[in-house]
């Protein structure tokens, strides 16, 4: 299969291929060259390094803005 690349060095992945290893809109993509080849393969989504930063319970909505309020203002100091 080939793909052109365009003025702006874009290029469309054939539909078969994208089919075939289960990309969608929003994937991204390693590249890599290797002995003059270049490979092309779907980042790994690491979604476990994620685990326990999302923290849940009850919480206090006016203390949860006054701390973004402080932050913000620390921001433009």
């Amino acid at each position: 299969m080939q793909s052109v690349i365009t003025s702006k060095y874009q290029t469309t992945i054939p539909k078969a291929i994208r089919e075939n290893i289960g990309l969608s809109v929003k994937d991204a993509l390693d590249w890599k060259v290797k002995k003059g080849e270049i490979i092309i393969s779907p980042s790994k989504r690491n979604f476990l390094k994620y685990r326990n930063a999302v923290k849940i319970g009850q919480g206090n909505i006016a203390d949860d803005i006054e701390v973004a309020r402080n932050l913000s203002v620390e921001k433009y100091r």
